[in-house]
């Protein structure tokens, strides 16, 4: 079984009338199932409303299935007795990190999560001294959080989350709130994590540019998996991604409206290196 699993995945949003009687259900996943590998870095797009926050806030537990089964490292993530370990295998990183970041000072904020996993205080200084190395943060440890940039804010937050040394991370939509730069920073340190620790990343977003060097993309529309291969697979399917209301990378759009025009060119052309050798050829 992979690190991730989910089957026949089914999750409801039920609004409640005064009389506490169910008035309206909204399903925001209908039946979807996909497994995960360990060390593998993930891309779930979609657009607005197509359900992925949802799945990911399963992943946590902070939601759990309303029909079907979601497994974290072969635990059943609808088991209260389990949510513990859960937590410790897979961490959250949200939008916004002001909403993550609970410190006055970011060495302490990143040893907050060990400590309350009842480290020993030595073994938490060992992890906060990693985990700000593995983000490039270890210069600004002894900053205010307040006085950073969104993207330092951001990769503080991960760091936050590697220090509790989880099997998975999952990060619903890191960089919405971010400037073009900030996104740099977070994707590069998110890319590194994969790359050095084998951690396996789940990236939840829907600008097309983050996920051109993921090992695996799922495409959700309405709650259901509609779509999955590798970035290559599903950005050559222009016109169908753009049914699901999705772009494609700037370079990839391109590449399409060249080879529409006539130009001898490849599908799923991904980088701007590989329009160039395309074209040359």
């Amino acid at each position: 079984m992979g690190i991730i699993k989910a089957t026949k995945l089914v999750y409801d949003y039920l609004k409640y009338d005064e009389a506490g009687k169910t008035e309206e259900k909204n399903r925001a996943i209908d039946d979807l199932s996909l497994e995960i590998e360990p060390g593998q870095f993930i891309a779930v797009l979609g657009h607005n409303g197509s359900g992925k926050s949802t799945f990911a806030k399963h992943i946590n537990a902070l939601l759990v299935p309303t029909e079907g089964t979601l497994w974290v490292d072969s635990m059943d993530t609808s088991r209260e007795g389990e949510l513990w370990k859960i937590r410790q295998k897979a961490g959250m990183v949200f939008q916004n990190p002001d909403n993550q970041i609970i410190g006055s000072v970011v060495e302490e904020d990143v040893g907050f999560g060990p400590e309350n996993l009842g480290v020993k205080t030595e073994d938490i200084w060992k992890r906060v001294d990693e985990s700000l190395e593995a983000v490039g943060m270890t210069s600004y440890r002894k900053h205010s959080p307040n006085k950073l940039s969104g993207g330092q804010k951001q990769r503080v937050a991960i760091a936050g989350v590697v220090a509790m040394r989880p099997r998975c991370i999952v990060l619903d939509e890191p960089t919405a709130m971010l400037d073009p730069n900030g996104r740099k920073e977070v994707l590069k340190t998110v890319k590194e994590l994969n790359r050095q620790e084998k951690v396996t990343v789940i990236l939840i977003t829907h600008y097309m540019e983050e996920v051109v060097f993921a090992d695996h993309v799922y495409v959700m529309d309405k709650g259901r998996l509609v779509m999955d291969g590798t970035p290559r697979e599903i950005f050559s399917q222009v016109e169908r991604l753009k049914e699901y209301r999705l772009d494609v990378p700037q370079v990839t759009l391109l590449a399409h409206e060249l080879k529409k025009a006539g130009v001898p060119l490849p599908d799923g052309i991904l980088t701007i290196e590989e329009l160039v050798d395309a074209i040359c050829q």
